[in-house]
């Protein structure tokens, strides 16, 4: 597999590992030169892979809520131990950000721990890491759950996680054709403008939400809403949907009845029914837990399978596990300090 090549190229170095003396401090732009979306996409893979067999350890992400800021952070902790990594990201949604303070209304910081100790051995930037994995997750939901032959992707919603999410999907699929949908047609134009120069395909602002998802062949929702934006008459069989923007209770981006029609994958089942696509109508009672068919680790590991028809529909509901960001900053740190990136400082000692 493309994971094993990549992380036997990034053995530990002799220093790999400092007791906690040192730490090491990297930037988003650091990051952002050291880490592809090929290494992602390879790099959570492994860790759903990991998940479904049961070798990691992540506690449920725990929730602040600052109502007071129309915001929330949440903590996210895990140990992989195929690859003795270990730490936790702590990442913050404040919608209002960009409008108020001219801020991501996504910021993350990740904190690498040595599992031998418990002390801190790196500090990385996790905004960039966070929508590039996220990207990266829906990516290989895709891989087990859209047809092959997927070449029209609408874009509901335009933002930034919509970026990551076409450019992982872009890895795997011909796609030909994208529509762009949001509820700012300014927002939807910028994406276009941008994204047409990073994948070679017909790029569309389509102002309406059903002429967007009609007749696609994976549909992806990046919206903070709170109540359906997607309808299920619009979905045609055989239809692949990526519900991102559903990571907190109370929100949710598609019709109950497409969860009912479809297969539903999570990514992980109590967080999901916390905080994911599933949380309303689980809620409300008008889904039951039964309408899940699994979490994508249980068929990335080949314990179930993932399409099996030409015309089913899927759904994967993603919340963002931890297990993701650790993978991803490990290929990040290891690869920071094979090629001497990154600023190291003494902690303790």
């Amino acid at each position: 597999m493309l994971w094993h090549r990549l992380t036997e190229k990034l053995k530990p170095l002799p220093a790999d590992r400092e007791l906690g003396v040192r730490l090491l401090l990297l930037s988003r732009k650091q990051i952002e030169r050291l880490l592809t979306m090929r290494e992602a996409i390879d790099a959570v893979e492994e860790a759903f892979r990991a998940k479904g067999l049961g070798k990691v350890q992540m506690p449920p992400k725990s929730y602040v809520f600052l109502r007071r800021y129309h915001g929330d952070f949440r903590v996210m902790p895990a140990y992989v131990e195929s690859l003795d990594a270990a730490g936790v990201k702590i990442v913050n949604v404040h919608p209002k950000n960009p409008e108020r303070h001219g801020l991501p209304t996504v910021m993350a910081v990740i904190v690498l721990l040595d599992p031998r100790t418990g002390a801190p051995i790196a500090i990385m930037d996790g905004t960039f890491i966070t929508n590039v994995r996220t990207g990266a997750a829906g990516a290989v939901a895709a891989k087990y759950l859209a047809r092959k032959d997927s070449e029209i992707v609408a874009m509901v919603g335009t933002g930034a996680q919509a970026r990551t999410q076409l450019l992982g999907l872009k890895e795997l699929f011909p796609i030909r054709e994208v529509r762009a949908n949001d509820i700012s047609r300014s927002s939807a134009k910028r994406f276009v403008a941008e994204m047409s120069r990073r994948v070679d395909a017909e790029f569309r602002v389509v102002a309406s939400t059903e002429r967007a998802v009609r007749e696609a062949d994976i549909v992806v929702t990046t919206t903070p809403s709170t109540k359906p934006v997607v309808m299920s008459d619009w979905i045609s069989e055989g239809t692949h949907i990526n519900a991102i923007g559903a990571d907190a209770p109370g929100k949710q981006e598609l019709d109950p009845q497409i969860l009912l029609r479809a297969k539903v994958v999570v990514d992980d089942i109590q967080q999901a029914i916390h905080s994911g696509e599933v949380n309303v109508p689980l809620s409300l009672g008008l889904i039951a837990r039964a309408d899940i068919y699994g979490d994508l680790g249980e068929i990335v590991a080949g314990k179930k399978p993932g399409r099996e028809s030409e015309d089913e529909i899927t759904v994967f509901d993603s919340t963002g596990l931890a297990v993701q960001d650790i993978v991803t900053d490990w290929v990040v740190y290891r690869k920071a300090l094979k090629l001497k990136r990154g600023r190291k400082i003494k902690l303790l000692g």
